[in-house]
């Protein structure tokens, strides 16, 4: 199976550090990452997909992708 998660955050350091950790636990880029106005905040949000590889594990809606 394949993982998949979208990250998101604010225009700040912490975005590269979500995608950063992410990595670090074997999740690879998924496209190019996406940048737009959040309207209701104020802010420019930041947004990267990643995918990782699950070799025999099957899909369940209760899969905690953050603890992966």
């Amino acid at each position: 199976m394949k993982a998949y998660r979208l990250l998101t955050e604010e225009d700040t350091s912490a975005f590269c550090h979500k995608v950063m950790l992410a990595l670090s636990k074997g999740w690879e880029l998924y496209g190019d990452p996406a940048y737009g106005f959040d309207a209701a905040t104020g802010k420019m949000r930041c947004a990267q997909a990643v995918v990782k590889d699950l070799p025999g594990t099957d899909y369940d809606p209760e899969i905690k992708l953050g603890q992966l």
